[in-house]
């Protein structure tokens, strides 16, 4: 029985002429993304395009090509603004991008048959269009077999089978991309000259009578999986187990790392402010700007340590999983499965988050799904959870030695954001958004294992944005509490910061925070933290003068105010990205007013029967 060959991986040719600007399209779960960073490894840039918030990803060829990665789409018949978007570019009317010279449209060779409609629509657009058949290593090990020659007569295209993962078959995507149509003699790849019209009957029965296609054997170990992640009771139960299993690893491996990080930096900052004799200018140096510095830098394995987690559930595949699990019970709250993906990604930044609601169809559930985004717990209150998490909660085992208590702390915070989010979107869709559920469908693609190519990539992506976050607003930011703590100078000496003119905003707000048991050295961290909310770390470490703010905080505060502030904080609205953001994609102030108005009251609310109760207890 013959199987289908795959080429050796290959290197970009040297740069010649060829297309400028190329398109690449294709479904969601194809492999279009590892594609994207194969061809253009390091060198991209994400955006927005113009006028909108839909992400605009674009990088180089070594040759300088440029290459657009365009939002994920199962027809060119627009659902959402991200789907129209792609259709814009593909026909050259998307304002801030160049026309597209080319299109590479990338489908899945395991499941070919599903793909006939796109690329049919794709190829009416008459631009140059290469078809990419990847997955060719899982169609091989699947016994399937595809004639990308055959495929490329009748469809009439450039056809290449390829293994973007793997980087095989690749030489036939360049020598397209350089505009070589005539390597089909020595190339899995077709210029054919023939008149087959894109809306013709084409479709793979067609090639599997001429014996050019033969499907794969169903996955077995999907087929097995399957049957207990998508089980109605033991689904759910695995799906709790892995988001624990993932903050164990948070406490017991990353947050370590970032504690001896954050130790060694300050240590370092010791030894260098030794060598700086004029005291003003050492203060501002090390106790201004490198101690925040060290306070934030300490948790950065903890928030990349989450971001591996999302990442690896996306590249296996499990991630589509956990949404059918999630329809079942959004469906509670009138919501579906279409808003689990933005709201899992809301556990990274509610930014994204938000305007990854694009894709969600219904206006009505995508107001819902903007309102309670900002209720997950994103990254940027890590390392406040942290903090006080190890702080005040012990290291006990539970369950045995499966289990930390402040891992299970962790997981309940996750909970109180989570029901809060469920609650609001009840009550959303009871009052001002009342209307008729909606349909959920997604596809639910072979588990695979995740490319450690991929999942450093994503990982670098994700630590520059902070680390450049860290270098610029939290940094100025750091710098300025810094000042307003020693502001004003006495005789060319800085203030204590108990007679500084932060003090006096501390002062001004402590009456409002008192009934929470928190004083004011806390409330001007809350204030900054409306900047960055990973700035209430460093804020606390400039005002009590120490990297480590744990034992300050246990001296001042106590577990009953400890625990009312993590309540506040997993409730608050406290980001002014997410506001302008709300505000853009609902081109109102009315609902990011609301939504800030609603999160404030509701978190006090909370915080304050919570240090109730914690004081009745005697915590």
């Amino acid at each position: 029985m013959s199987t289908a060959t795959i080429p050796v991986a290959t290197k970009a040719p040297a740069p010649t002429t060829g297309f400028r600007t190329i398109g690449l399209i294709g479904p969601p779960n194809v492999g279009k993304t590892t594609l994207f960073n194969r061809l253009t490894g390091m060198r991209q840039k994400v955006s927005n395009y113009s006028g909108v918030t839909v992400e605009h990803r674009t990088g180089k060829l070594k040759s300088g090509q440029i290459v657009v990665d365009l939002p994920g789409v199962w027809s060119l018949t627009p659902e959402s603004e991200d789907q129209r978007i792609a259709v814009n570019v593909l026909h050259g009317n998307q304002h801030g991008v160049a026309k597209l010279d080319a299109v590479l449209l990338v489908v899945d060779g395991t499941a070919l048959q599903r793909y006939m409609g796109l690329i049919h629509e794709v190829l009416a657009c008459n631009l140059p269009t290469m078809v990419l058949i990847n997955m060719a290593d899982e169609l091989v090990a699947r016994n399937g077999y595809i004639d990308p020659l055959a495929v490329a007569r009748e469809l009439g295209t450039p056809t290449a089978l390829i293994s973007a993962s793997r980087g095989t078959g690749m030489e036939a995507v360049y020598h397209f991309l350089q505009g070589e149509h005539a390597a089909a003699q020595i190339l899995p790849v077709l210029q054919a000259g023939g008149n087959a019209a894109p809306g013709c009957a084409t479709d793979c029965n067609t090639l599997t009578r001429s014996g050019a296609y033969r499907r794969p054997h169903h996955s077995k170990f999907t087929r097995a999986f399957d049957k207990w992640a998508l089980h109605p009771v033991v689904g759910p139960v695995m799906c709790i187990l892995f988001i624990a299993a993932a903050f164990q690893i948070m406490f017991r491996m990353a947050y370590p790392a970032g504690v001896w990080l954050s130790d060694w930096l300050g240590e370092l900052g010791t030894r260098f402010g030794a060598y700086i004799s004029d005291a003003v200018f050492r203060a501002i140096l090390v106790d201004g700007i490198w101690n925040g510095i060290a306070s934030i830098l300490g948790f950065l394995p903890t928030i990349l340590c989450m971001f591996l987690v999302i990442t690896l559930l996306e590249d296996s595949g499990y991630m589509a999983r956990a949404a059918v699990i999630a329809d079942r019970t959004m469906g509670h709250v009138g919501l579906n499965g279409r808003s689990f993906l933005p709201l899992l990604s809301a556990y990274a930044c509610a930014v994204p988050a938000i305007m990854a609601t694009r894709a969600i169809p219904s206006k009505r559930d995508r107001l819902a799904t903007i309102l309670i985004a900002p209720f997950m717990t994103c990254s940027a209150r890590l390392p406040v959870y942290a903090l006080l998490i190890a702080a005040f909660i012990p290291q006990r085992q539970v369950l045995g030695n499966a289990l930390g208590l402040q891992a299970v702390t962790l997981m309940l915070l996750y909970a109180v954001g989570l029901l809060a989010a469920l609650f609001t979107a009840k009550l959303l869709h009871s009052s001002v958004l009342k209307g008729r559920a909606s349909m959920f469908a997604i596809e639910l693609p072979n588990y695979r294992m995740p490319r450690l190519r991929t999942i450093l990539l994503a990982l670098y992506d994700r630590s520059k944005v902070f680390l450049k976050q860290v270098g610029t607003v939290i940094l100025v930011l750091n710098l300025a509490v810094w000042f307003l703590s020693h502001l004003p100078f006495h005789n060319g000496e800085p203030s204590d910061v108990g007679a500084s003119y932060l003090a006096h905003i501390g002062d001004w707000i402590q009456p409002m925070l008192h009934p929470l048991g928190l004083n004011r050295n806390v409330g001007i961290s809350l204030l900054t933290a409306f900047v960055a909310r990973e700035s209430v770390v460093s804020t606390l470490a400039t005002l009590y003068g120490q990297v480590n703010v744990g034992d300050a905080l246990r001296a001042e505060v106590g577990l009953a105010g400890a625990i009312a502030l993590l309540v506040f904080f997993a409730l608050a609205m406290q980001c002014t990205a997410t506001l302008a953001v709300v505000r853009r994609e609902t081109n109102s102030w009315k609902w990011p007013l609301l939504q800030f108005a609603y999160m404030t009251v509701l978190a006090y609310g909370a915080s304050f029967l919570t240090y109730r109760i914690a004081l009745a207890l005697h915590v």
